[in-house]
């Protein structure tokens, strides 16, 4: 069964650091580019971060450019995200998803094939 899963999430203060992670299972991440997405409420699904299936190059929207890291552990079948300096306005559900391409770059425009059932973030005092 295939299966993207993921965790990290909660409540943190603004200024404050989160790690998401996405889990794979039934399928191998080598031969996959992962994106991270994210949608707050009344607002439309938007592509936050991605790395490639190759070379490990990444993309971020100028948002969380600074902010976000992505990072890609194949040996553990794992993505992770890591968040520092969290603002209100990142307060999201994230979605990790899996596009399969061999490439040395990604976009989070792509029609990714798997998707996780998300973890919230909440940003707030």
């Amino acid at each position: 069964q295939v299966q993207l899963v993921e965790s990290g999430g909660g409540l943190v203060q603004p200024g404050g650091s989160l790690r998401l992670s996405c889990a794979a299972s039934g399928f191998t991440l080598d031969y996959y580019a992962i994106g991270w997405f994210r949608q707050a409420p009344g607002k439309e699904r938007e592509g936050v971060a991605c790395i490639s299936s190759i070379g490990g190059s990444t993309y971020d929207v100028d948002s969380v450019k600074g902010r976000f890291t992505i990072s890609r552990d194949n040996a553990k079948n794992k993505v992770y995200m890591q968040m520092n300096s969290l603002k209100p306005e990142d307060t999201a559900v994230y979605y990790c998803a899996a596009e399969k391409i061999r490439n040395r770059f990604c976009s989070v425009n792509w029609e990714y094939d798997y998707w996780g059932q998300g973890t919230q973030v909440t940003v707030s005092s």
